[in-house]
């Protein structure tokens, strides 16, 4: 027994974008996660999101194939899927076939319903649509695209991780799983309540590149260094400031006030110009240890031997692939350590064994073509 999801079982259908990291997410706390794929194939020990997982490869267009896949999810507590509203129906796999027991995790960009939903998009699509895209934007560039870490990720992921987990605490009450329809423009704004607070009181402007948070404070943005490389500066509150312009051998009297945003284009010089007069790893010396909130912009190489993140073993490598380790991290319940991944049908034998087919009957669908 491991983790605190240990017991849990979960169907995933394999797919791309944040849907396979909530498999992985639950995966590593404990659930049993097992992925139904299109065909079997060889092990991809890349693909993070496949570790702590099962695979069996399904042909999902025979009757057969669907009605292995309803044996599966007959004995599951959680599905993931992440198709465009109305493929899961049309395979005869959508919520109203299932046990009233089950919780049904869909994940979409626009939602099961609107007038998107049948629509394409990606995280940056999602997270122009919300308005929050439109808060990285600088007075004279337009918006840079944040990786895929908002809207996928964030707005995503996250909250089918929450919405399905919720369901699960539910159904202890109810005894009954539901439908989470996980949408990531849904997701996002739900993230933004401190920004939705500033906007209200008249904290926060429409203009890009203005604020406190957007790149436009002088004590929240990030300089380059003498050696081309960057810090990051999150000097927001007065004391840490204090430090900050300490570490930078300026005189706070000398400098505008830090709330006055009249003056953060002289503040912004400034530090440009100081911090330009030496090598990132220099400045990094004169901060460590302090509470002035600079951090050196470290690559991600540079990152996994950080010793902080060593110390804490945030960073691991599982057959020379470098990933981040289970989080977060429990008192009493232990994750399950990462391994590589399996390869997509790989585990057809032992799944549809433990569902209680005879051998006979697994080499007939293998026969036949249902298992891929």
């Amino acid at each position: 027994m491991t983790g605190p999801l240990f017991g849990l079982k979960v169907i995933e259908f394999a797919g791309l974008g944040p849907a396979p990291l909530v498999g992985q997410l639950l995966a590593d706390m404990g659930a049993e996660v097992v992925v139904i794929d299109r065909v079997s194939g060889p092990a991809d020990r890349h693909d993070v999101n496949r570790r702590g997982k099962r695979s069996v490869a399904l042909n999902l267009k025979s009757v057969v194939g669907r009605a292995v896949a309803k044996d599966l999810l007959g004995q599951a507590d959680i599905l993931i899927e992440g198709f465009r509203p109305g493929v899961m129906e049309r395979l005869g796999l959508g919520p109203d076939e299932m046990p009233d027991t089950l919780i049904y995790g869909r994940m979409t960009g626009w939602g099961q319903d609107g007038p998107l939903a049948q629509t394409a998009g990606h995280d940056l699509t999602y997270l122009a649509q919300t308005g929050v895209l439109s808060l990285m934007a600088t007075a004279d560039t337009p918006p840079r695209p944040p990786l895929n870490m908002i809207a996928d990720y964030g707005g995503g992921a996250m909250f089918l991780v929450f919405g399905v987990l919720s369901a699960v605490i539910a159904r202890g009450r109810t005894g009954k799983g539901q439908v989470v329809d996980a949408a990531m423009v849904d997701g996002v704004p739900a993230m933004m309540g401190l920004l939705h607070g500033f906007m209200a009181n008249g904290f926060w402007t429409d203009q890009p590149g203005q604020n406190w948070l957007d790149g436009g404070a002088p004590f929240y943005r990030c300089y380059r260094c003498a050696d081309g490389r960057d810090v990051a500066v999150a000097a927001l509150e007065p004391q840490f400031y204090a430090a900050l312009l300490d570490g930078l051998d300026l005189e706070l009297a000398s400098l505008p006030d830090q709330s006055d945003r009249s003056g953060w284009p002289m503040l912004v010089d400034t530090f440009s110009k100081v911090f330009a007069r030496r090598p990132r790893d220099a400045w990094a010396k004169v901060f460590d240890g302090t509470d002035a909130c600079v951090a050196p912009v470290l690559s991600m190489a540079e990152a996994q031997r950080d010793p902080h993140m060593a110390d804490r073993g945030t960073y691991v490598s599982v057959g020379d692939v470098w990933q981040a380790a289970p989080a977060p991290r429990f008192s009493d319940s232990a994750p399950r350590d990462p391994t590589a991944p399996t390869a997509p049908g790989k585990d057809a034998e032992a799944i549809l064994s433990d569902l209680g087919y005879d051998t006979a009957h697994i080499v007939a669908l293998r026969a036949d073509g249902v298992l891929t």
